[in-house]
Protein backbone atom coordinates (compact mmCIF):
# COMPACT_ATOMS: atom_id res chain seq x y z
CA UNK A 1 0.00 0.00 0.00
CA UNK A 2 0.97 3.17 -0.93
CA UNK A 3 1.23 5.57 2.05
CA UNK A 4 0.25 8.88 -0.01
CA UNK A 5 -2.79 7.19 -1.31
CA UNK A 6 -4.30 5.84 2.36
CA UNK A 7 -4.06 7.05 5.88
CA UNK A 8 -5.13 3.96 7.87
CA UNK A 9 -7.13 4.94 10.61
CA UNK A 10 -6.51 2.63 14.06
CA UNK A 11 -9.17 2.63 16.84
CA UNK A 12 -9.21 1.11 19.80
CA UNK A 13 -12.39 1.75 22.15
CA UNK A 14 -12.39 1.98 25.06
CA UNK A 15 -8.14 2.70 25.08
CA UNK A 16 -8.45 2.78 28.97
CA UNK A 17 -10.14 0.14 30.46
CA UNK A 18 -10.19 -2.75 32.99
CA UNK A 19 -8.32 -5.57 32.31
CA UNK A 20 -11.89 -8.03 32.32
CA UNK A 21 -12.92 -5.09 30.24
CA UNK A 22 -13.78 -6.22 26.19
CA UNK A 23 -12.60 -3.45 23.78
CA UNK A 24 -13.81 -3.22 20.08
CA UNK A 25 -10.56 -2.62 17.42
CA UNK A 26 -11.06 -1.35 14.29
CA UNK A 27 -9.23 -0.37 11.38
CA UNK A 28 -10.80 1.86 8.55
CA UNK A 29 -9.64 3.79 5.41
CA UNK A 30 -7.94 1.18 3.78
CA UNK A 31 -8.59 -0.57 0.23
CA UNK A 32 -11.31 -3.22 -0.21
CA UNK A 33 -10.00 -6.63 -0.26
CA UNK A 34 -6.81 -5.39 1.58
CA UNK A 35 -4.82 -8.28 3.42
CA UNK A 36 -3.34 -6.81 6.91
CA UNK A 37 -2.16 -7.59 10.17
CA UNK A 38 -2.87 -6.80 13.63
CA UNK A 39 0.13 -7.13 16.10
CA UNK A 40 -0.39 -6.49 19.51
CA UNK A 41 3.19 -6.04 21.60
CA UNK A 42 3.38 -5.87 25.08
CA UNK A 43 6.21 -5.71 27.62
CA UNK A 44 6.55 -6.66 31.01
CA UNK A 45 8.04 -5.54 34.22
CA UNK A 46 10.18 -7.80 34.28
CA UNK A 47 11.72 -7.10 30.82
CA UNK A 48 10.48 -9.82 28.67
CA UNK A 49 8.18 -8.72 25.35
CA UNK A 50 4.90 -10.72 24.31
CA UNK A 51 3.20 -10.75 21.02
CA UNK A 52 0.41 -11.74 19.32
CA UNK A 53 -0.77 -11.16 15.58
CA UNK A 54 -3.46 -11.75 13.56
CA UNK A 55 -4.32 -11.79 9.38
CA UNK A 56 -7.31 -9.73 8.24
CA UNK A 57 -8.86 -9.27 5.07
CA UNK A 58 -10.46 -5.66 4.68
CA UNK A 59 -14.27 -5.58 3.54
CA UNK A 60 -16.27 -3.75 0.80
CA UNK A 61 -15.68 -0.43 2.41
CA UNK A 62 -12.37 -1.56 3.30
CA UNK A 63 -12.38 -1.48 7.07
CA UNK A 64 -11.70 -4.40 9.79
CA UNK A 65 -13.50 -4.83 12.99
CA UNK A 66 -12.00 -7.27 15.18
CA UNK A 67 -15.31 -7.82 16.97
CA UNK A 68 -17.30 -8.89 13.88
CA UNK A 69 -14.59 -9.79 11.23
CA UNK A 70 -12.83 -13.75 11.82
CA UNK A 71 -9.03 -13.74 12.00
CA UNK A 72 -7.61 -16.13 9.13
CA UNK A 73 -4.17 -17.20 10.67
CA UNK A 74 -1.63 -15.76 12.92
CA UNK A 75 -2.04 -16.61 16.64
CA UNK A 76 -5.73 -16.56 16.99
CA UNK A 77 -8.24 -17.88 14.08
CA UNK A 78 -11.51 -16.75 14.31
CA UNK A 79 -14.07 -14.01 15.24
CA UNK A 80 -12.31 -13.62 18.54
CA UNK A 81 -12.61 -10.00 19.44
CA UNK A 82 -9.91 -10.31 22.25
CA UNK A 83 -7.87 -12.45 20.46
CA UNK A 84 -4.97 -9.79 20.55
CA UNK A 85 -5.12 -10.24 24.50
CA UNK A 86 -4.90 -13.78 25.64
CA UNK A 87 -2.93 -15.01 22.62
CA UNK A 88 -0.03 -12.56 23.07
CA UNK A 89 2.88 -15.07 23.61
CA UNK A 90 6.79 -14.16 24.14
CA UNK A 91 8.18 -12.93 21.14
CA UNK A 92 10.76 -15.33 19.24
CA UNK A 93 14.56 -15.68 21.16
CA UNK A 94 12.69 -14.94 24.66
CA UNK A 95 13.50 -16.71 27.67
CA UNK A 96 11.80 -20.31 27.26
CA UNK A 97 8.77 -21.05 29.86
CA UNK A 98 7.53 -17.78 30.75
CA UNK A 99 4.08 -16.64 32.44
CA UNK A 100 2.58 -13.38 32.19
CA UNK A 101 1.33 -11.94 35.82
CA UNK A 102 1.19 -8.30 36.75
CA UNK A 103 2.95 -7.26 39.72
CA UNK A 104 2.31 -3.95 40.49
CA UNK A 105 -1.26 -3.30 40.60
CA UNK A 106 -1.10 0.43 40.71
CA UNK A 107 0.20 0.89 36.78
CA UNK A 108 -0.87 -0.50 34.25
CA UNK A 109 -0.87 -3.32 31.17
CA UNK A 110 0.05 -1.17 28.61
CA UNK A 111 -0.30 -3.12 24.55
CA UNK A 112 1.18 -0.93 21.68
CA UNK A 113 -1.42 -2.14 18.78
CA UNK A 114 -0.29 -1.70 15.55
CA UNK A 115 -1.55 -2.21 11.56
CA UNK A 116 1.18 -3.62 9.21
CA UNK A 117 0.58 -4.58 5.31
CA UNK A 118 -0.21 -7.79 4.49
CA UNK A 119 -0.29 -11.45 6.15
CA UNK A 120 2.96 -10.93 7.74
CA UNK A 121 4.36 -13.57 10.80
CA UNK A 122 7.88 -12.52 12.26
CA UNK A 123 9.55 -9.01 12.04
CA UNK A 124 7.15 -6.29 13.10
CA UNK A 125 9.81 -4.53 15.05
CA UNK A 126 11.63 -3.79 12.05
CA UNK A 127 9.25 -2.01 10.02
CA UNK A 128 6.83 1.27 10.35
CA UNK A 129 3.69 0.01 10.98
CA UNK A 130 0.56 1.70 9.16
CA UNK A 131 -1.13 3.08 12.22
CA UNK A 132 -0.68 2.36 16.17
CA UNK A 133 -2.66 3.06 19.27
CA UNK A 134 -1.24 2.40 22.75
CA UNK A 135 -4.34 0.51 25.09
CA UNK A 136 -4.14 0.42 28.37
CA UNK A 137 -5.53 -2.26 30.78
CA UNK A 138 -5.68 -1.81 34.49
CA UNK A 139 -6.32 -4.03 37.33
CA UNK A 140 -7.54 -1.61 40.15
CA UNK A 141 -10.48 0.98 39.21
CA UNK A 142 -10.14 5.00 39.29
CA UNK A 143 -10.89 5.33 43.68
CA UNK A 144 -9.93 1.89 44.10
CA UNK A 145 -7.50 1.95 47.55
CA UNK A 146 -4.49 -0.81 47.82
CA UNK A 147 -3.62 -0.72 51.64
CA UNK A 148 -0.89 -3.07 53.11
CA UNK A 149 -1.60 -4.94 55.83
CA UNK A 150 0.38 -5.89 58.93
CA UNK A 151 -1.83 -6.18 61.29
CA UNK A 152 -1.91 -9.70 63.63
CA UNK A 153 1.12 -10.64 62.10
CA UNK A 154 -0.46 -10.47 58.52
CA UNK A 155 1.69 -10.60 54.97
CA UNK A 156 -1.73 -8.75 53.13
CA UNK A 157 -2.44 -6.28 51.10
CA UNK A 158 -6.31 -4.88 51.69
CA UNK A 159 -7.77 -3.23 48.44
CA UNK A 160 -11.34 -1.03 48.94
CA UNK A 161 -13.70 -0.26 46.40
CA UNK A 162 -14.24 3.46 45.92
CA UNK A 163 -16.99 4.78 47.71
CA UNK A 164 -17.41 5.04 51.73
CA UNK A 165 -18.96 1.28 51.83
CA UNK A 166 -19.58 -0.60 53.94
CA UNK A 167 -18.83 -3.57 51.34
CA UNK A 168 -18.84 -7.11 51.40
CA UNK A 169 -15.33 -8.67 52.58
CA UNK A 170 -13.35 -11.42 50.35
CA UNK A 171 -9.79 -13.19 51.52
CA UNK A 172 -8.00 -14.15 48.34
CA UNK A 173 -5.58 -17.32 48.55
CA UNK A 174 -3.27 -18.37 45.64
CA UNK A 175 -1.33 -21.60 45.22
CA UNK A 176 2.03 -23.46 46.28
CA UNK A 177 4.31 -20.88 44.57
CA UNK A 178 3.84 -18.36 47.47
CA UNK A 179 4.44 -14.38 47.31
CA UNK A 180 1.85 -11.95 47.94
CA UNK A 181 -0.25 -12.10 44.92
CA UNK A 182 -2.70 -8.67 44.46
CA UNK A 183 -3.83 -8.61 40.90
CA UNK A 184 -7.13 -10.55 41.32
CA UNK A 185 -8.15 -8.71 44.64
CA UNK A 186 -7.53 -5.48 42.78
CA UNK A 187 -9.97 -6.36 39.87
CA UNK A 188 -12.69 -7.97 42.62
CA UNK A 189 -11.99 -4.42 44.39
CA UNK A 190 -13.19 -2.64 41.03
CA UNK A 191 -16.46 -4.76 40.77
CA UNK A 192 -17.43 -4.20 44.56
CA UNK A 193 -15.54 -6.07 47.04
CA UNK A 194 -13.42 -5.35 49.48
CA UNK A 195 -10.84 -8.11 49.03
CA UNK A 196 -7.55 -8.93 51.01
CA UNK A 197 -4.78 -10.90 49.37
CA UNK A 198 -3.00 -12.76 51.62
CA UNK A 199 0.32 -14.43 51.67
CA UNK A 200 0.55 -17.49 53.82
CA UNK A 201 3.51 -19.61 52.38
CA UNK A 202 5.95 -17.12 52.32
CA UNK A 203 5.18 -14.13 54.91
CA UNK A 204 7.13 -12.04 57.15
CA UNK A 205 6.43 -14.56 60.03
CA UNK A 206 7.50 -17.47 58.03
CA UNK A 207 10.89 -15.47 56.82
CA UNK A 208 11.89 -14.43 59.84
CA UNK A 209 11.04 -17.89 62.39
CA UNK A 210 11.12 -20.77 59.67
CA UNK A 211 7.94 -21.93 60.82
CA UNK A 212 4.84 -22.35 58.23
CA UNK A 213 1.79 -20.25 59.46
CA UNK A 214 -0.87 -22.04 61.26
CA UNK A 215 -4.66 -22.16 60.93
CA UNK A 216 -5.08 -18.98 63.20
CA UNK A 217 -3.11 -17.12 60.51
CA UNK A 218 -5.80 -17.36 58.24
CA UNK A 219 -8.53 -16.87 61.00
CA UNK A 220 -7.03 -13.77 62.01
CA UNK A 221 -6.96 -12.69 58.00
CA UNK A 222 -10.67 -13.45 58.00
CA UNK A 223 -11.57 -10.96 61.37
CA UNK A 224 -9.37 -8.13 59.82
CA UNK A 225 -11.83 -7.85 57.25
CA UNK A 226 -14.97 -8.67 59.60
CA UNK A 227 -13.80 -5.56 62.16
CA UNK A 228 -13.00 -3.04 58.94
CA UNK A 229 -15.59 -0.52 59.54
CA UNK A 230 -16.00 -0.18 55.59
CA UNK A 231 -16.28 -4.19 55.70
CA UNK A 232 -19.81 -5.80 56.06
CA UNK A 233 -19.19 -8.33 58.78
CA UNK A 234 -22.08 -10.73 58.19
CA UNK A 235 -20.89 -10.81 54.28
CA UNK A 236 -17.49 -12.37 54.37
CA UNK A 237 -16.15 -15.11 51.33
CA UNK A 238 -13.13 -16.83 50.41
CA UNK A 239 -11.99 -17.58 47.26
CA UNK A 240 -8.88 -20.32 46.45
CA UNK A 241 -7.10 -21.30 43.28
CA UNK A 242 -5.23 -24.49 43.30
CA UNK A 243 -3.73 -24.55 47.49
CA UNK A 244 -5.22 -21.63 48.06
CA UNK A 245 -8.18 -24.62 47.74
CA UNK A 246 -7.56 -26.43 50.06
CA UNK A 247 -7.54 -23.89 52.53
CA UNK A 248 -10.57 -22.14 51.20
CA UNK A 249 -12.25 -25.23 51.96
CA UNK A 250 -11.26 -25.91 55.47
CA UNK A 251 -11.84 -23.08 56.33
CA UNK A 252 -15.40 -23.04 55.02
CA UNK A 253 -16.51 -26.38 56.72
CA UNK A 254 -14.32 -26.20 60.14
CA UNK A 255 -14.11 -22.45 61.11
CA UNK A 256 -15.52 -21.13 64.01
CA UNK A 257 -14.36 -17.37 63.93
CA UNK A 258 -15.96 -16.78 60.89
CA UNK A 259 -19.45 -18.01 59.36
CA UNK A 260 -18.65 -17.37 55.14
CA UNK A 261 -21.37 -16.30 53.44
CA UNK A 262 -20.38 -17.97 50.09
CA UNK A 263 -16.91 -19.81 48.63
CA UNK A 264 -14.86 -19.63 45.14
CA UNK A 265 -12.27 -22.36 44.91
CA UNK A 266 -10.52 -22.63 41.35
CA UNK A 267 -8.26 -25.99 40.03
CA UNK A 268 -8.43 -27.06 43.68
CA UNK A 269 -8.81 -30.59 45.79
CA UNK A 270 -10.83 -31.50 48.75
CA UNK A 271 -8.18 -34.13 49.80
CA UNK A 272 -6.12 -33.40 52.77
CA UNK A 273 -5.41 -34.39 56.43
CA UNK A 274 -8.60 -32.97 57.27
CA UNK A 275 -7.98 -31.34 60.63
CA UNK A 276 -4.06 -30.47 58.82
CA UNK A 277 -2.08 -27.17 59.27
CA UNK A 278 -0.45 -25.81 56.11
CA UNK A 279 2.93 -27.60 57.24
CA UNK A 280 0.54 -30.66 57.37
CA UNK A 281 -1.17 -30.77 54.18
CA UNK A 282 2.23 -29.96 52.21
CA UNK A 283 3.74 -33.38 54.33
CA UNK A 284 1.26 -34.96 52.78
CA UNK A 285 1.57 -33.97 48.98
CA UNK A 286 5.61 -34.48 49.52
CA UNK A 287 4.57 -38.45 50.68
CA UNK A 288 3.29 -38.53 47.18
CA UNK A 289 5.96 -37.38 45.59
CA UNK A 290 7.15 -40.55 43.80
CA UNK A 291 3.77 -39.77 41.66
CA UNK A 292 5.11 -37.33 40.14
CA UNK A 293 5.78 -37.84 36.47
CA UNK A 294 7.09 -35.81 33.59
CA UNK A 295 6.05 -35.82 30.11
CA UNK A 296 8.69 -36.13 27.38
CA UNK A 297 9.70 -32.31 27.23
CA UNK A 298 10.49 -32.91 31.07
CA UNK A 299 7.47 -31.09 32.07
CA UNK A 300 6.43 -31.94 35.64
CA UNK A 301 2.82 -33.32 35.54
CA UNK A 302 1.40 -33.48 39.58
CA UNK A 303 -1.98 -34.53 39.03
CA UNK A 304 -1.54 -37.97 40.14
CA UNK A 305 -0.62 -37.13 43.72
CA UNK A 306 -3.69 -36.71 45.13
CA UNK A 307 -5.16 -39.56 42.93
CA UNK A 308 -6.83 -42.22 43.23
CA UNK A 309 -9.42 -39.75 45.69
CA UNK A 310 -9.18 -41.61 48.88
CA UNK A 311 -12.48 -42.98 50.33
CA UNK A 312 -10.81 -42.41 53.94
CA UNK A 313 -12.71 -39.60 55.57
CA UNK A 314 -9.75 -38.80 57.45
CA UNK A 315 -7.96 -37.67 54.23
CA UNK A 316 -10.79 -35.20 52.77
CA UNK A 317 -12.50 -31.80 53.62
CA UNK A 318 -16.08 -33.31 55.21
CA UNK A 319 -17.97 -31.36 52.44
CA UNK A 320 -21.21 -32.86 53.92
CA UNK A 321 -20.53 -30.22 56.50
CA UNK A 322 -20.76 -26.93 54.25
CA UNK A 323 -23.37 -24.81 55.12
CA UNK A 324 -22.81 -21.80 52.64
CA UNK A 325 -22.83 -21.86 48.52
CA UNK A 326 -19.92 -23.20 46.53
CA UNK A 327 -18.53 -22.25 43.40
CA UNK A 328 -16.09 -24.53 42.04
CA UNK A 329 -14.22 -24.07 38.98
CA UNK A 330 -12.41 -27.17 37.20
CA UNK A 331 -10.66 -27.59 33.93
CA UNK A 332 -10.58 -30.86 32.67
CA UNK A 333 -7.42 -30.97 31.15
CA UNK A 334 -6.02 -29.95 34.78
CA UNK A 335 -1.75 -31.66 34.82
CA UNK A 336 -1.18 -30.28 37.91
CA UNK A 337 -4.14 -30.85 40.39
CA UNK A 338 -6.78 -33.75 39.85
CA UNK A 339 -9.49 -30.96 40.13
CA UNK A 340 -12.08 -32.51 38.05
CA UNK A 341 -12.13 -35.36 39.77
CA UNK A 342 -11.95 -34.04 43.12
CA UNK A 343 -15.06 -31.83 41.89
CA UNK A 344 -16.71 -35.15 41.25
CA UNK A 345 -16.31 -36.53 44.59
CA UNK A 346 -17.44 -33.17 46.22
CA UNK A 347 -20.55 -33.52 44.33
CA UNK A 348 -21.19 -36.85 45.14
CA UNK A 349 -20.46 -36.06 49.36
CA UNK A 350 -22.84 -33.05 48.77
CA UNK A 351 -25.19 -35.04 47.51
CA UNK A 352 -25.11 -38.16 50.17
CA UNK A 353 -25.05 -35.26 52.58
CA UNK A 354 -28.31 -33.26 51.12
CA UNK A 355 -26.43 -30.35 50.82
CA UNK A 356 -26.16 -30.47 46.89
CA UNK A 357 -28.10 -27.34 46.98
CA UNK A 358 -25.10 -25.18 47.59
CA UNK A 359 -22.94 -26.42 45.17
CA UNK A 360 -22.41 -24.82 41.56
CA UNK A 361 -19.75 -26.70 39.40
CA UNK A 362 -18.39 -25.16 36.31
CA UNK A 363 -16.15 -27.86 34.66
CA UNK A 364 -14.41 -26.96 31.37
CA UNK A 365 -13.03 -29.19 28.87
CA UNK A 366 -9.72 -28.71 27.12
CA UNK A 367 -8.99 -25.84 30.28
CA UNK A 368 -5.92 -26.35 32.22
CA UNK A 369 -4.67 -25.35 35.39
CA UNK A 370 -4.36 -21.88 35.61
CA UNK A 371 -8.11 -20.36 35.60
CA UNK A 372 -7.13 -16.79 35.83
CA UNK A 373 -8.88 -13.80 35.51
CA UNK A 374 -9.90 -12.80 32.09
CA UNK A 375 -7.78 -12.17 28.54
CA UNK A 376 -4.97 -12.95 30.77
CA UNK A 377 -2.70 -14.98 28.40
CA UNK A 378 -2.44 -18.87 28.48
CA UNK A 379 0.50 -20.30 29.49
CA UNK A 380 0.49 -24.69 28.90
CA UNK A 381 4.25 -24.76 31.34
CA UNK A 382 5.99 -23.00 32.90
CA UNK A 383 8.75 -22.46 35.13
CA UNK A 384 7.73 -23.15 38.56
CA UNK A 385 9.48 -22.98 41.83
CA UNK A 386 7.95 -24.82 44.94
CA UNK A 387 8.13 -23.21 48.10
CA UNK A 388 8.75 -26.57 49.63
CA UNK A 389 11.54 -27.74 47.74
CA UNK A 390 12.57 -24.50 46.34
CA UNK A 391 13.58 -26.70 43.05
CA UNK A 392 13.31 -24.80 39.87
CA UNK A 393 11.24 -27.07 37.12
CA UNK A 394 8.78 -26.64 34.19
CA UNK A 395 5.36 -27.52 35.73
CA UNK A 396 2.62 -28.30 33.04
CA UNK A 397 -0.73 -26.94 33.98
CA UNK A 398 -2.81 -28.19 31.13
CA UNK A 399 -5.24 -26.42 28.50
CA UNK A 400 -5.28 -25.56 24.81
CA UNK A 401 -5.39 -21.70 24.24
CA UNK A 402 -8.62 -20.44 22.99
CA UNK A 403 -10.63 -23.38 25.09
CA UNK A 404 -8.67 -22.13 28.10
CA UNK A 405 -8.71 -18.50 26.79
CA UNK A 406 -13.37 -18.82 26.89
CA UNK A 407 -13.47 -20.77 30.15
CA UNK A 408 -11.17 -18.05 32.01
CA UNK A 409 -14.09 -15.00 30.45
CA UNK A 410 -17.06 -17.39 31.11
CA UNK A 411 -16.06 -18.74 34.55
CA UNK A 412 -15.25 -14.89 35.75
CA UNK A 413 -18.34 -13.48 34.19
CA UNK A 414 -19.99 -16.23 36.44
CA UNK A 415 -18.15 -15.78 39.25
CA UNK A 416 -18.89 -12.22 39.49
CA UNK A 417 -22.68 -12.92 39.34
CA UNK A 418 -21.98 -15.44 41.94
CA UNK A 419 -20.34 -13.25 44.48
CA UNK A 420 -22.85 -10.86 43.81
CA UNK A 421 -26.32 -12.77 44.64
CA UNK A 422 -24.21 -14.29 47.57
CA UNK A 423 -22.78 -10.89 49.25
CA UNK A 424 -24.79 -8.02 47.88
CA UNK A 425 -28.28 -9.88 48.02
CA UNK A 426 -28.99 -8.73 44.39
CA UNK A 427 -28.25 -5.08 45.55
CA UNK A 428 -26.23 -3.87 42.34
CA UNK A 429 -23.12 -1.69 42.92
CA UNK A 430 -22.24 1.68 41.40
CA UNK A 431 -18.81 2.21 40.11
CA UNK A 432 -16.61 4.28 38.40
CA UNK A 433 -15.42 2.90 35.10
CA UNK A 434 -12.77 3.72 32.88
CA UNK A 435 -15.08 4.51 29.98
CA UNK A 436 -17.23 7.05 32.47
CA UNK A 437 -14.06 9.01 32.54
Amino acid sequence: MDRKQCCVKLSVQPSRGLMDEKFIVLVQNVFPGFQLTLHALHKCEDGHSWEAFAHYTTSAIGAVNVSEDPSLGGTYSGVEPMGLLWSLRPVPGSKPWLRMRKMNVQTPMEVTISVYPGHQTEGFLDQVPLASVVVERWYMAPGVRRIPVTEAGLTATLFLPPGPGPFPGLLDLWGGGGKLVEYRSALLASHGFASLALDYLTPKVTIETGKMVDNQYFERALKVLEQHPQILSSRIAMIGLSLGTSITLKMAVNSQVVKLRCVVCISGSHVQPADGSVEQIMSFFNKNAEKTCFNNENHMICRDLLLPIPTDPSLKVDMGQLQCPLLLVVGEDDQNWPAHESALDIKEMMERAGNSHLLTLLSYPDTGHLIEPPFTPFAKASSFRAVSSRQKLVALWGGETAAHSRAQEDSWRKTLVFLRANLYGGVNTCLTSFSNL
